[in-house]
């Protein structure tokens, strides 16, 4: 189902360009008596030219833009603020056309890694306990148009000889919930016609929801998938993710089976290492027992503090040993290191706010 957001521009109703599949594009131009083709000379302004407005799209004849423009408005956000951190880190915060608020980052990670972390629904209904993106809820799923706007506005902050090169669906909320938004998304953004971003270089991270890790397995999902474990068994990540007392991580690890058998994608298992609470050696040991056996890899996360809640960044030694002890029995690990965590855009510090 394909959802529009009809944006107000000087107080005329108007529809999101975003939103409009390829075809919908096409067919509204030939409906106009225009060739087909020229939906995918704007789609090519937007995504590959980062025009900023419909005037800019020179190829086309200026009655043809006119037209284009009574009907389709590029942009439902405005930046309402814009952060910049020491390490390269930026992060957005996009009033959408409800008045309501998403965040989104962009990472810059060496010379020719540029990452975007997105948003997938206005706050979370998952509850983590260490996350600041849980606390006030969730309000809403956003849109296809939504999710692609979010890639171009940090797209825009870039300059002319950088690209996008990865896109990271960590940003705020439970993607697995709004997949039928997210990935005709992604499919705009892997297309050649699109952002041309390979699938390889997209990670979607989820909470663990049994039903939509399975649903991926039959898409057959190109992308790599993440999923935030968080504890080495059900008691520790109850307390942790509330979401868990009605799913079970017996049941998340037999949908990862399914997905990897199906699919034969390796699975990121992603642990936020809390101080005292999931980081000591016998977490890691019976970490070690609950994947044995599969090839997976460990991401781990020493956490990034959020204000008012009550947890801390383990000692760099305890995540040294934590490590080792993983690797010892058998598992591949990774330790993410912060990057944005000034301008709280690092892993659990995004949040809704209200503008």
């Amino acid at each position: 189902m394909v959802v529009n957001v009809l944006c107000i521009v000087e107080d005329e109703l108007m529809l999101y360009l975003l939103d409009q599949t390829p075809e919908q594009l096409q067919n509204w131009f030939t409906e106009h008596g225009f060739p087909a083709y020229r939906g995918r000379q704007v789609r090519n302004w937007v995504f590959k030219k980062r025009a900023a407005s419909i005037d800019e799209m020179t190829d086309l004849s200026l009655s043809m833009r006119t037209q284009l423009a009574e009907y389709f408005s590029i942009w439902s956000t405005q930046i309402a603020a814009h952060q910049n951190a020491d390490d390269g880190s930026e992060k957005l915060l996009l009033k959408l056309h409800d008045g309501e608020s998403i965040e989104c980052v962009l990472l810059r990670d060496d010379r020719h890694h540029r990452t975007v972390c997105i948003s997938t629904q206005v706050g979370c209904s998952m509850g983590c306990v260490f996350c600041a993106t849980g606390l006030d809820g969730v309000i809403r799923n956003l849109t296809t148009g939504e999710i692609i706007e979010q890639m171009l506005q940090l797209q825009r902050l870039l300059s002319v000889e950088e690209r996008i090169s990865n896109i990271v669906v960590m940003g705020m909320g439970e993607p697995l919930m709004n997949l039928d938004a997210l990935m005709p998304a992604l499919a705009a953004a892997a297309s050649p016609d699109g952002l041309g971003i390979g699938v390889r270089r997209v990670t979607i991270s989820t909470v663990g929801l049994p039903k939509g890790i399975r649903r991926l397995a039959e898409m057959d999902c190109p992308y790599h998938l993440a999923i935030s474990l968080h504890a080495p068994d059900d008691e520790i990540r109850n307390r942790l993710v509330p979401a868990n007392r009605s799913i079970g991580m017996d049941a998340i690890l037999a949908a990862a089976d399914e997905y990897f058998d199906r699919t034969g994608r390796r699975i990121t298992f992603e642990y936020v290492l809390l101080a005292g609470v999931n980081d000591q050696p016998d977490h890691a040991r019976r970490l070690v027992e609950f994947l044995h056996g599969r090839p997976a890899l460990i991401n781990l996360i020493p956490y990034n503090p959020v204000p008012d809640l009550p947890y801390h960044t383990p000692a760099s030694a305890v995540t040294a040993e934590f490590v080792e002890i993983i690797t010892r029995g058998g598992l591949t690990a990774n330790i993410r290191y912060r990057k944005g965590d000034r301008i709280h855009a690092a892993c659990g510090q995004l949040r809704r706010v209200k503008v």
